[in-house]
């Protein structure tokens, strides 16, 4: 009798690339991410605008009048901190916008941007981004130029504003619009960056200091918020429910500084 011997076939095991694997699950991690992303901004109804601890007019004229308690940092330049000039009661928004100044210094804002695009949102959410510290503001690209050339702090007009940095008082000049004087215009030199002036736009024509006058950071009241609000449309305006009355503030080179700043 003869013996027949059956060949077993071999089968064949692919081994899969890790690489791809690798690829796949990160695509997978991605979209899943992206999906929860998407459900988390709807559901906080972030498509539209934002005007979470916007207070209407009557809840902030009501607040007290007094200087920022604790004083609170709004942006900075270099090594020198704003402060928010008025009580944080009194805020209506922060709004961040170009001037079409080729001489202002941008600003680096302290909190986080309330208008910020979908991805960054998305971004700063899992990733973290922004600052936890600070107050939250807006950012107009309306203008031309860098989009934090200049800040506009909201608040009712008569409110105080106090000073945004320790320095003296270099100049005081009135505000002219439509040919007759509207308020003031404060300019302070900083204690700790000489190399700069710090403006202080839209205060009333009934000031609190002059030239030469020393001034401590959220303690020396400059004056107060002029009322503009039948003159001009205000860009604060696009952002509050009131009238857009606000304290404007800009950094730029002190004359003989370096250009460099």
């Amino acid at each position: 009798m003869i013996a027949t011997r059956q060949r077993r076939r071999r089968r064949t095991v692919r081994r899969r690339d890790p690489r791809l694997l690798r690829m796949r699950l990160a695509g997978a991690a991605t979209v899943l991410l992206l999906v929860l992303g998407i459900a988390l901004y709807l559901h906080s109804g972030s498509g539209s605008a934002d005007t979470t601890g916007i207070a209407p007019p009557d809840t902030t004229a009501l607040a007290p009048n007094g200087p920022p308690s604790p004083p609170e940092t709004l942006a900075t330049v270099s090594v020198l901190p704003l402060e928010l000039p008025v009580s944080q009661q009194r805020v209506t928004a922060i709004v961040y916008h170009a001037t079409g100044s080729t001489t202002a210094i941008p600003l680096s804002p302290a909190g986080s941007q309330k208008n910020a695009g979908f991805f960054s949102r998305l971004y700063d959410r899992f990733f973290g981004g922004g600052s936890s510290s600070g107050p939250s503001y807006y950012i107009d690209s309306s203008g031309t130029g860098a989009d934090t050339s200049s800040v506009d702090v909201g608040a009712p007009a008569g409110t105080g504003v106090y000073a945004p940095v320790d320095g003296v008082v270099v100049s005081v000049q009135p505000y002219v619009l439509n040919g007759a004087v509207r308020g003031s215009i404060v300019q302070i030199r900083p204690s700790n960056l000489a190399a700069v002036i710090v403006t202080v736009g839209n205060l009333d024509k009934h000031l609190n200091v002059d030239v030469g006058t020393p001034v401590l950071a959220s303690v020396t009241r400059l004056g107060t918020i002029a009322d503009l609000s039948k003159l001009i449309q205000q860009t604060v305006s696009n952002y509050t429910s009131d009238a857009g009355n606000h304290v404007s503030l800009e950094v730029s080179p002190a004359p003989g500084a370096s250009p460099l700043l």
